[in-house]
């Protein structure tokens, strides 16, 4: 433990000009005594380790003692910390480790470039839930991700189904955690990770293929599962600012599929597409957003739908409507 904590404030000293015992202390979270007889010892194994006394005073690192990371530029050392997300890293249980990590690096770049960590860290934040709605870190997460780590096969009960995984990456999408695992040795697939209900990690290890691509794997079933539920097709008319917004309302792909398919516009500049959708519920909801900026006109049963929807509008809103 002791060993550890020597190392650690050898990396802080080496990642700052100097450092006053309470601010060692605080950081290594042990007393301002312990950090004087740490700093002894460090001095006594010969690590250069400088007193400065008075009010100003503080510990240094003199002579150079310090690894340089010298090929590094100041866009790439930021580009470097960026890599780091914090969030899904406590979430894997890995956040010491990153901590670790950031810390052996900032300590061996050169001292114009120290400050690379904070100025990453004030221009670019990942946020990766989604709005309105509650973040989870799923139970078992932790577990799986040190089998992920590891390279170690999952004996795990899914969807009521015993399974034998060799689990390749995890993906964090829009604040759910999926898993990319082979089953039984054989296709590739995706788990979420949330409805696992048993997760035991073995200590038998794994071969990993080394032709997988995750991100390249992941694009084409998000890609797949994309197209795979949208079941249905509408035909409807959009004027200008509707054909704008569309994107914005439903899957970006099927509605930049019927806007480039679509004829060309009408005297009013209004376009007839047909859209893929999910289904004809989830196509009222999206399209009606767009209020009378479009007008379904088929499938019969959606267009009688937004036509009981505009009545009951109309009724609430309309001269001698309810107050």
């Amino acid at each position: 433990m002791r060993a550890a904590r020597l190392i650690k404030m050898v990396l802080l000293l080496q990642s700052r000009p100097s450092m006053t015992a309470a601010e060692l202390a605080q950081e290594l979270e042990v007393s301002e005594r312990t950090i004087t007889r740490d700093a002894l010892a460090l001095s006594e194994a010969g690590v250069p380790v400088y007193a400065d006394r008075g009010r100003a005073g503080g510990y240094r690192l003199i002579g150079g003692y310090r690894t340089r990371l010298t090929g590094l530029a100041r866009s790439e050392a930021e580009a470097l910390f960026l890599s780091g997300v914090p969030g899904a890293l406590r979430e894997m249980g890995l956040e010491d480790a990153g901590s670790a990590a950031r810390l052996k690096v900032s300590a061996a770049l050169l001292p114009s470039l120290r400050d690379a960590s904070d100025t990453a860290a004030q221009r670019f934040h990942l946020d990766a839930p989604g709005w309105y709605q509650e973040p989870r870190t799923p139970e078992l997460l932790p577990e799986i991700a040190e089998a992920v780590w590891g390279d170690r096969v999952v004996m795990a009960r899914y969807r009521d189904a015993e399974r034998r995984l060799e689990p390749y990456g995890l993906v964090l999408k829009a604040g759910v955690w999926y898993l990319c695992a082979r089953a039984d040795g054989k296709s590739f697939r995706v788990y979420r990770i949330d409805r696992f209900a048993t997760v035991s990690v073995s200590d038998q290890g794994f071969t990993r293929d080394e032709t997988f691509d995750l991100p390249g794997f992941w694009e084409e079933r998000a890609a797949q599962f994309a197209r795979s539920i949208l079941r249905a097709e509408v035909v409807v008319r959009l004027s200008p600012d509707a054909a704008r917004r569309l994107p914005h309302i439903t899957d970006r792909a099927a509605a930049v599929e019927a806007l480039q398919s679509a004829g060309p516009p009408d005297g009013q500049g209004w376009v007839t597409a047909t859209l893929a959708v999910e289904s004809e519920v989830v196509a009222f909801s999206q399209l009606l957003s767009l209020g009378a900026e479009s007008e379904v006109l088929e499938p019969a049963g959606l267009r009688a739908r937004f036509a009981e929807a505009a009545a009951r509008m109309h009724a609430l809103y309309g001269p001698g409507g309810q107050r």
